[in-house]
């Protein structure tokens, strides 16, 4: 928590961290913290690919729907993946750097303070810095309590693309009794991250 902070309250720290991950100063592949929880039946785990006309790729749960953003239509690069039955959706947005610093620390501060806003409420908070297989820097932030959001990543190349993703549950069941279907997400999560391609492709 300390370190997101920091992040957060100063834009030169986060570009030279974020930098250091590009050059390969980051942790090892990383994996959601296993916890015991009651066994729920949940969707056998199979992956499809997006196959979209989008700039990025990835694979994403086969029970799970990909929709257009309706929070805002103007977006046309922002998408959920919605579970069904689970009243779930991880909400993906987003942006174009094209080269423009200015633009990447813009990113890359509102995404730490979207995750920082949510520490008021979080009793516990696991941060961890990696590098997907396709060599682009990612950091997730996993939240505990009753939190709106309790898992959240993003992923850039740092010069053209910039990912974010944050997981809601359109339910009002407390996030205990949601704990199983939280990890069972957070795995395809991290699937997504280490599968994601980035693709200079434009929408027409």
């Amino acid at each position: 928590m300390f370190f997101l902070k920091k992040l957060y309250q100063n834009p030169a720290l986060a570009i030279c961290w974020l930098a250091l991950v590009v050059m390969g100063a980051c942790s090892e592949d990383y994996l959601p913290k296993p916890t015991g929880y009651n066994r729920i039946d949940l969707p056998e785990r199979d992956f499809v690919s997006l196959n979209k006309n989008l700039p990025y790729d990835f694979e994403h749960s086969a029970y799970a729907q990909i929709e257009r953003d309706s929070f805002n239509l103007d977006e046309e690069t922002w998408t959920n993946v919605h579970y069904p039955g689970l009243e779930a959706r991880v909400h993906l947005t987003y942006k174009e750097i094209n080269g423009d610093e200015e633009l990447f620390k813009t990113y890359l501060n509102d995404a730490m303070s979207l995750t920082f806003k949510h520490q008021v409420k979080a009793y516990g908070i696991d941060e961890a810095v990696l590098m997907t297989p396709k060599g682009y820097s990612g950091f997730v932030s996993e939240l505990s309590g009753e939190v709106p959001t309790q898992f959240q990543f993003f992923v850039t190349d740092s010069t053209q693309h910039f990912l974010r993703g944050a997981l809601y549950f359109q339910t009002a069941v407390k996030n205990d009794s949601l704990a199983p279907i939280i990890e069972y997400i957070k795995v395809d999560m991290m699937h997504l991250m280490n599968t994601l391609s980035f693709e200079n492709v434009r929408l027409k």
